[in-house]
């Protein structure tokens, strides 16, 4: 619910301060500089989650860097995020940003999940499990494909 005349939440407009500071930090960096910037980002992001965030995270990331490794990693509104060309194809969303029941893997439209007229592109993760790690895996290699 907002809260404000703005009719953002507090959560959504810390979420949008923080990604007009991640387009402040890499500003006037090109190349091997900015990709460095927001790998060091994206590494921050995921160190300061616990719980089931951060495992999903870590996770993420570590599939990401095997199966894709040609996306690279950043951060899209504080969230470890991952983008090809500089549009973020996957992102992980922690429980804790907007205080949900449970932190979502998410693909933008740059991802090629598509199958037939309808299929999901966010996945909520209670637990880290083998077959998550599985499922995981496969949606990230279909969505480099």
């Amino acid at each position: 619910m907002a809260d404000t005349k703005s009719g953002f939440s507090a959560e959504e407009r810390a979420a949008m301060k923080q990604r007009a500071e991640e387009l402040r930090t890499t500003k006037g960096l090109k190349g091997a500089a900015k990709l460095a910037k927001e790998l060091e980002a994206c590494a921050e992001a995921i160190d300061a989650l616990s719980g089931v965030d951060g495992d999903l995270a870590r996770e993420v990331h570590r599939i990401v860097a095997e199966e894709a490794p040609g996306l690279n990693p950043k951060t899209f509104y504080g969230f470890p995020a991952y983008a090809s060309d500089g549009k973020v194809v996957i992102f992980v969303q922690p429980s804790t940003k907007f205080d949900t029941r449970y932190p979502t893997l998410n693909f933008e439209d740059t991802a090629h999940l598509d199958d037939g007229d309808m299929w999901p592109v966010s996945f909520a993760v209670v637990k880290v499990t083998d077959a998550v790690k599985a499922r995981i895996r496969a949606l990230v290699a279909q969505a480099v494909a």
